[in-house]
Order: C-alpha cells, then sequence, then structure tokens
C-alpha cells in the first residue's frame, strides 16, 4: 500500500476496517468465480440467461476488480458501486434462477450459489451508507 492509502486506513475506525476487508474479499472471490466461467466456457459462458445479463455478468469481471481497488483505497465512490454492482448481481442472479428456486426453496440454503450472493448483497447495502459516511467524514490523519 501506498502511505497515503496507509493513513487512509489508520484514520479509519476498526469496524470500517473490518466491512472494507471482507467487501474486498467478497469482490475479488467474485472476480474468482466470473473469470473461472470464462476460462471454462469462453464468452458463451451464460449464454442461457438473456443478452443483457451475459453482458453484465461478463462485465463482472472488470466491474467486482475495480470495485475491490476503490475499496482497497478507502474510497466513497467504491461503497456506491459496491452497492450499485451487488444490488444488480443479486437481481440479476434472483431472475435466472428463480425457475429452479420457485420449485424447490431449499435450494437457497445452499453454501454456494443464491445463499452467499444474496447475504454479501445484503452485507453491502446495509455497511454502504454508515461506511459512505465515515470514508467522507474529516476526521485527524494520525502521524507516523
Amino acid at each position: 500500500m501506498t502511505d497515503s492509502i496507509r493513513r487512509r486506513w489508520r484514520a479509519l475506525p476498526p469496524w470500517a476496517r473490518a466491512i472494507l476487508v471482507v467487501a474486498i474479499g467478497g469482490f475479488l472471490e467474485g472476480t474468482g468465480a466470473h473469470a473461472v466461467d470464462l476460462a471454462r466456457h469462453g464468452p458463451h459462458a451464460y449464454s442461457s440467461f438473456a443478452p443483457p445479463l451475459q453482458v453484465f455478468f461478463i462485465a463482472l469481471t472488470v466491474l467486482d476488480p475495480l470495485v475491490a481497488v476503490l475499496l482497497l483505497c478507502a474510497r466513497a465512490a467504491g461503497v456506491l458501486l459496491a452497492a450499485v454492482v451487488m444490488t444488480a448481481d443479486a437481481l440479476g442472479n434472483w431472475y435466472v434462477n428463480w425457475s429452479w428456486l420457485r420449485a424447490d426453496w431449499a435450494r437457497l440454503l445452499h453454501p454456494v450459489g443464491m445463499l452467499p450472493i444474496t447475504l454479501f448483497a445484503l452485507f453491502v447495502l446495509v455497511s454502504a451508507i454508515p461506511l459512505a459516511r465515515v470514508l467522507t467524514a474529516p476526521r485527524p490523519v494520525p502521524v507516523g
């Protein structure tokens, strides 16, 4: 990390640092998941989805790491982009998985798939306002 980023992180309360670490990890995991899908199936990885969703899910290989970098830099813009990306990601996943979820709600409880996506989206959305406030609030910068 550069000195500027270190100073920004040191000035944050511990709860904000914890939220940022979890969020960065989640977006990097999402990057990996979408990259693996593309590596396995190429540009047709999401061919069973509507074309706008195909484009969006492929774009997540760029959007997810962009969010992670903005959050690593402790930027409020990263929090806003994180909320937008996760809202769209969760809604898109719910849309494409709705038929099989409706057939068997127990599938929602699987540890891979809709459960972590939904919980992570809720985490990002619930923490967005407090995190954005602390990132934009004027605060003393620690020396040293």
